[in-house]
């Protein structure tokens, strides 16, 4: 009995310790997949920009309404907008960390609109499938400085105001 629980725990440990010796290739392989989704938005390349999303993959965008899910809204608005152009993001930075098992990921990512100068966070999740990583959900927010939040708090409480007023 204490042979077969040593045999397992050492196979447990070399499973563990392989799969942490790969992070490093799925964090390039990451990095990769998030570079070619921006990529693939600022070509307006449709097909390529929604192959980098999960089937079940939401996308949040930055008003309070804005979740979409991949099948239809996403997929529509994409089509729609990429029809006029698409967007396009600069990445400064990323952050990515990994489930023990290796099989998702979240990341963070700082980015400028090359459009408008913004500065945006992308975050999101993405899950490895069949040896693929995939965008399971991402999410854009605006970055605002906190000495200037108080103000930008009440522009979007003003905003509000006027839309519930309206409707």
């Amino acid at each position: 009995m204490k042979k077969i629980l040593l045999s397992f725990i050492a196979i447990s440990l070399m499973v563990t310790s392989s799969l942490a010796q790969n992070f490093p290739e799925d964090e390039n392989a990451i990095i990769a997949v998030i570079d070619d989704f921006h990529d693939a938005a600022a070509k307006a390349d449709e097909d390529r920009y929604l192959e980098h999303f999960t089937e079940d993959g939401v996308f949040l965008g930055t008003d309070e309404w804005e979740r979409w899910p991949l099948k239809p809204e996403f997929t529509d608005y994409v089509a729609k907008r990429f029809k006029n152009g698409g967007w396009s993001y600069r990445s400064e930075k990323k952050s990515i960390s990994f489930s023990k098992d290796g099989l998702v990921a979240w990341f963070d990512e700082t980015s400028i609109s090359n459009s408008q100068g913004g500065r945006f966070r992308g975050s999101g999740v993405l899950e490895k499938i069949d040896g693929i990583w995939k965008i399971s959900q991402y999410i854009l927010s605006f970055l605002v400085y906190n000495e200037v939040g108080g103000e930008v708090g009440k522009i979007i409480n003003d905003e509000r105001l006027k839309r519930e007023n309206t409707n």
